[in-house]
């Protein structure tokens, strides 16, 4: 009899040992995918699921994800229409701040006004990737500085509209 009991205990503690079904999660990865200028950016996400939940395998197409926490400082914006070389000439310096308390990593996105016409440039890169990411309550500076030939078209107006910055991860 009492080898039945323990025999039963150990069954009973068995049974409300192991975790039911539905209660079994796991975190996924859920690919995403944005376009700039018809340049793809991903922008991943993690998020907690049930363990019976199929993963997806192909990335979902978002709306660029704009990173809310920043602040910017126009220091420098020059746009010379003729050289005197046959060449036009923009250059600009502009700050930009994470106001937040974490760690971003994103691509900036300048939109100017050319002639009335409003064009988005992604000069993150121009940057030696510089501002790819950006420090909790930390700043870098996005610089351009680049002549173009006339024999292009002559610009003979552009103005600093603004500038984003859509998030490749938090």
């Amino acid at each position: 009899m009492m080898r039945k009991s323990l025999l039963l205990l150990v069954l009973i503690q068995i049974l409300f040992s192991c975790s039911n079904d539905s209660e079994c999660t796991k975190t996924i990865n859920i690919p995403q995918v944005y376009f700039i200028n018809n340049q793809s950016y991903t922008y991943n996400i993690t998020q907690e699921v049930p363990c019976d939940f199929e993963e997806a395998t192909t990335a979902v197409e978002i709306s660029p994800p704009v990173f809310d926490n920043l602040s910017h400082e126009v220091r420098v914006f020059n746009f010379t229409p003729d050289t005197g070389s046959n060449t036009s000439r923009l250059e600009f310096e502009i700050a930009l701040t994470n106001t937040g308390a974490t760690r971003v990593t994103g691509v900036a996105v300048v939109t100017l006004d050319s002639d009335g016409t409003e064009i988005q440039l992604n000069f993150s890169d121009q940057n030696g990737g510089l501002c790819r990411a950006l420090e909790a309550n930390g700043s870098c500076v996005l610089s351009f500085d680049q002549e173009t030939s006339l024999d292009l078209g002559l610009v003979n107006e552009v103005s600093f509209v603004r500038v984003d910055y859509f998030l490749i991860s938090e």
